[in-house]
């Protein structure tokens, strides 16, 4: 679901590897992408090309295994961490309308959540320099997941923290970024501190609803798939029914390739934000990698082709990755419907990481073609 422990590093590593051979159309490129990442261990791929109003789409393989129904790139699937920047905009619009700062210290809205939490900001949540430890490593997190032994086992946003804080600090907070998921469930009980209602109530109706993103929805409690879905397999076991509430606010959400894209248009062109809210939200601290860094949400990096926004929303049953223009006009999306715990799936991710990289910079580059005034659909 989420990002785990090395993601950044992971995704930004792959942004100047050599790779599959280049072809001379993005679509092209992420095909061929889709289809050695199926060739690698995926049971399906798919992605989405979109420059303006021109959305084209690939895919490979299969949507669910027992019926070899082929994968879908309209097909609704678990984002994972694509949740976090969700979470963002919320506490960021919560703070353009005066009602909390970033720079309030959590304590004033979650007394007693976190024991010695004295200097955790909002914003040190929100870009991962709080210095508290992951909750998702532990394995009484994960575990049954992966086991099967229990589908969806309920997590209470307390329970989560606890646990992490048993796993001992990393750093002070503000002394540097680590990536940890239990930032944004801290978050998330901010948001309800602040406004009275559940995260996944401000998700709906401050940015789903107004970008009529139709098929999005932040599930709190059902954990059963709806509609055309892109089943999500480990070791392919299909592991689609899930409980959401393992990952909550740090990557519960539910979308669509072609929602994903117009939110990260949104998001990144100023449409869900005030300009001094929009600064904040592209602000980064450093990462591990020289050069890179983490907004509020959001990933900052440097491809072959210049800056891009990339993510990598990884969840049990699925590995996403975005590539997107500073501006949100040119995007690539690319999923994979299976998450590994063991390096069995590195030749694969490293495939898709690639594929995705190489069709944006195809689509980037100074010499691509003005988008279109019509969506068109290709791919196979």
């Amino acid at each position: 679901m989420t990002a785990i422990r090395g993601m950044v590093a992971a995704v930004l590593a792959v942004l100047a590897m050599p790779g599959i051979a280049r072809a001379e159309e993005p679509i092209d490129i992420l095909q061929a992408g889709a289809d050695a990442g199926v060739a690698r261990g995926y049971p399906g791929v798919i992605g989405l090309v979109r420059t303006g109003s021109d959305t084209r789409y690939v895919h490979a393989g299969y949507g669910e295994l027992s019926t070899r129904t082929p994968a879908d790139p309209k097909a609704r699937l678990r984002i994972g961490s694509f949740t976090k920047a969700f979470v963002a905009v919320v506490l960021l619009q919560l703070e353009a309308e005066h009602r909390l700062s970033l720079d309030d210290p959590i304590e004033h809205w979650i007394p007693g959540v976190v024991p010695d939490s004295a200097g955790i900001t909002i914003r040190q949540l929100l870009n991962h320099t709080s210095g508290l430890p992951e909750y998702t490593d532990d394995p009484r997190i994960s575990l049954p997941y992966i086991a099967g032994v229990e589908r969806w086992p309920a997590w209470s946003p307390q329970a989560e923290v606890d646990i992490a804080l048993q796993r001992g600090r990393i750093a002070a907070p503000g002394v540097g970024f680590a990536y940890a998921n239990t930032n944004y469930v801290l978050a998330s009980m901010v948001i309800t501190a602040v406004s009275g209602r559940h995260t996944a109530d401000e998700v709906r109706e401050r940015i789903i609803e107004p970008l009529q993103l139709r098929d999005t929805t932040y599930p709190v409690t059902d954990p059963n798939p709806h509609g055309n879905w892109l089943h999500g397999y480990t070791w392919q076991r299909d592991i689609s029914v899930a409980d959401p509430q393992i990952y909550g606010a740090a990557g519960a959400m539910i979308s669509t390739l072609d929602d994903f894209a117009t939110f990260t248009h949104a998001l990144f062109s100023g449409q869900l934000l005030p300009p001094a809210q929009q600064t904040q939200l592209t602000a980064t601290v450093p990462t591990p990698d020289a050069g890179n860094g983490y907004g509020l949400g959001v990933l900052h990096a440097q491809a072959p082709c210049g800056p891009v926004w990339t993510y990598l929303g990884r969840t049990l049953g699925y590995d996403n990755r975005l590539v997107a223009s500073p501006d949100g006009s040119r995007i690539v999306l690319l999923t994979g419907n299976e998450f590994h715990y063991l390096a069995d799936n590195a030749a694969a991710a490293r495939f898709l990481d690639d594929a995705a990289t190489r069709a944006f910079c195809a689509l980037y580059s100074p010499t691509a073609p003005s988008p279109s005034p019509s969506d068109q659909q290709g791919g196979r």
